[in-house]
């Protein structure tokens, strides 16, 4: 009878391993509009952007009060998380978190993109976009 039980809780603890998997689809090129929020614990600024993606690069449009910075560079995506690597130099007057940098979870479903990661202790920063039809 243990052993029974036993085979039963390991089944359902290796389906609800493999329930759990990422959905997400594959980040496709092109381009991406939405908003960017950032969050700190003394409350939230937000701006509209447009993230551009073509062939393993990516090009973040920013605005002038850097809500968000914006980047550009190189990003790789396994199934659940986005890497980008900016490629510019930036001053040194403004939370270098906005700038589209660093290691992000993301959701994709083919159409909307929700980008987000907490960073250094400082707030959570996030994107949520739509991808448009070229």
């Amino acid at each position: 009878m243990k052993q029974l039980t036993f085979l039963f809780l390991s089944f359902l603890f290796i389906t609800l391993i493999y329930s759990c998997k990422s959905e997400n689809k594959p980040i496709e090129d092109g381009v991406y509009s939405g908003t960017f929020k950032a969050e700190y614990s003394s409350g939230f600024q937000t701006g509209s952007t447009v993230l551009e993606f073509n062939e393993g690069r990516y090009l973040c449009h920013g605005n002038q009060n850097r809500f968000p910075a914006g980047g550009s560079g190189t990003f790789m995506a396994d199934e659940d998380q986005i890497v980008f690597q900016d490629e510019n130099f930036w001053t040194a007057d403004f939370d270098w978190n906005l700038i589209l940098n660093g290691t992000y979870d993301y959701e994709f479903d083919g159409k909307n993109l929700k980008i987000w990661a907490s960073k250094n202790d400082v707030g959570i920063y996030s994107f949520v976009l739509v991808k448009q039809n070229n």
